[in-house]
């Protein structure tokens, strides 16, 4: 266990020689494996209310995208905390590597408090705005309330798997996500169902069993942080406030917030649009998002690996490897989804029937995967061009692929295929086949350009500080 521990969390590994398909396995599968972790909390949830019925599993399935953009705007900050910790453990200094986790901890933890205070409180009008059917509100609003209690627990075990990530550390967070997912589903059907001494509380139980695992993990991470046992060490002195470190968190993650909120709230939008064409097209959505989800796990731990190579070869002058190291990571990822994407064609039916044995949504979700199955590879293959750009410093092409995605291509082709074409739910995954492809191709097309080539940091010796300014465009 040791030698594995050595293997994935090294510090000092030269990402600009050697293998380079090795290299990206190494730095890839533990994040893999620890989004994949994190999927699974909503996906026990999905298991285990299925059984309820598919008013029950609308609760999940509306909440995910609801929080997920609350999650995205705080989560963005909290990228501009984790590229300050990995700039300065990269400049050697480890007082200031403090200092930037220190403060990055209380910034984002302040702000979770407070958008989880006002989603619980404004629960019931965006759940109206949303059009939740009927049969599915009272169970939905229960569980959404639930969800935005525990919400700044979920930001804290994000920040210490962001710190530790930035840091050089990657199975750590990795195996404390594992413990606590475990923790869930154990928690899931003793709660929702009322087995041994617990009462049955139903689509209560699932969320708190939810709640009480980031919990877990949350407290775990902020003890770890504050002991030091992993090298970053914080503490009340390096949580107060610095008006440096903060301008550079938000000058790094703004960009980022806004992006990633911008494309939740469409995906929030669009969930607006599923909710009309009833509760069996609710839950099939819910159910096959969860599983387009899972399958993207191996490209966006790629692109997260494939970004740290770009960035350290772009910064030594190795273009021609970085670009290498791009189509590796498109390589590796097409053989992964292609397989992935033809299983799910096939079989698509009886990965819904696995969650809920209700024929109206193994229909429906069956025709979803139908339709939108080998799309999923060429949105994955996005992500891993999306790699390549953060790590050169070139974010642009990021923030207008994401959003050009949700709010040029499927939005509009939602709208026209349901509402005036009347198509109905083949209307909605049309949509997601279209706008996966098309923006597949336009990024292709900007990699192409190779205008993420361009360095971005300076060639001259500078401050330290002042690194950490030029990277943040």
């Amino acid at each position: 266990m040791n030698r594995l521990n050595n293997i994935f969390s090294s510090k000092d590994r030269n990402l600009t020689e050697g293998s380079i398909w090795k290299t990206l396995l190494i730095l890839s599968l533990p994040i893999i494996l620890s989004n994949m972790f994190q999927t699974f909390y909503n996906m026990a949830d999905a298991f285990w209310l299925g059984k309820l019925g598919k008013t029950a599993l609308a609760a999940p399935t509306i909440t995910f995208n609801v929080v997920f953009t609350i999650i995205a705007l705080a989560g963005g900050l909290a990228m501009g905390g984790t590229t300050l910790v990995g700039q300065y453990k990269g400049a050697k200094d480890e007082k200031m590597v403090n200092r930037a986790a220190g403060n990055t901890y209380s910034m984002i933890f302040i702000i979770a408090v407070i958008l989880a205070a006002i989603g619980f409180m404004f629960s019931p009008l965006i759940l109206r705005l949303l059009q939740t059917p009927a049969e599915a509100y009272s169970d939905t609003l229960v569980y959404m309330r639930i969800t935005f209690i525990g919400m700044p627990f979920v930001f804290g075990y994000f920040i210490f798997q962001g710190i530790l990530q930035g840091y050089g550390n990657t199975i750590s967070p990795m195996k404390l996500n594992a413990f606590t997912v475990i923790l869930n589903i154990i928690l899931d059907p003793l709660l929702i169902f009322g087995w041994g001494p617990f009462p049955a509380m139903g689509v209560a139980g699932a969320g708190i069993a939810t709640v009480f695992s980031q919990f877990t993990a949350s407290m775990i991470g902020t003890i770890h942080l504050f002991s030091g046992r992993y090298g970053v060490k914080i503490s009340l002195k390096t949580m107060m406030p610095d008006r440096q470190i903060i301008k550079n968190i938000l000058r790094i993650g703004l960009p980022i917030s806004i992006g990633q909120t911008g494309t939740s709230f469409g995906f929030t939008i669009l969930m607006g649009i599923v909710n009309t064409l009833g509760t069996a097209t609710v839950g099939a959505f819910g159910i096959g998002n969860r599983i387009i989800s899972l399958l993207v796990m191996p490209a966006m731990g790629l692109a997260r690996g494939n970004s740290i190579m770009v960035a350290q070869n772009i910064g030594a002058d190795k273009v021609k490897r970085a670009e290498r190291t791009v189509w590796t990571s498109v390589a590796i990822n097409s053989v992964i989804l292609f397989i992935l994407t033809t299983l799910l064609f096939f079989f698509g039916g009886y990965v819904v029937k696995f969650f809920i044995n209700d024929p109206e949504v193994i229909r429906i979700g069956t025709q979803m995967f139908r339709i939108t199955a080998y799309s999923v590879l060429f949105f994955s293959i996005m992500i891993v061009f999306n790699g390549a750009f953060q790590g050169s410093g070139h974010t642009m092409p990021v923030f207008a692929l994401q959003l050009a995605r949700l709010w040029l291509f499927r939005l509009p082709f939602a709208y026209l295929f349901t509402k005036i074409m009347d198509m109905g739910y083949n209307g909605i995954f049309w949509a997601m086949f279209i706008s996966n492809s098309v923006i597949a191709v336009a990024s292709f097309i900007w990699f192409s350009r190779g205008t993420w080539k361009e360095r971005i940091i300076h060639k001259e010796p500078v401050e330290t500080e002042d690194i950490i300014v030029s990277v943040s465009d």
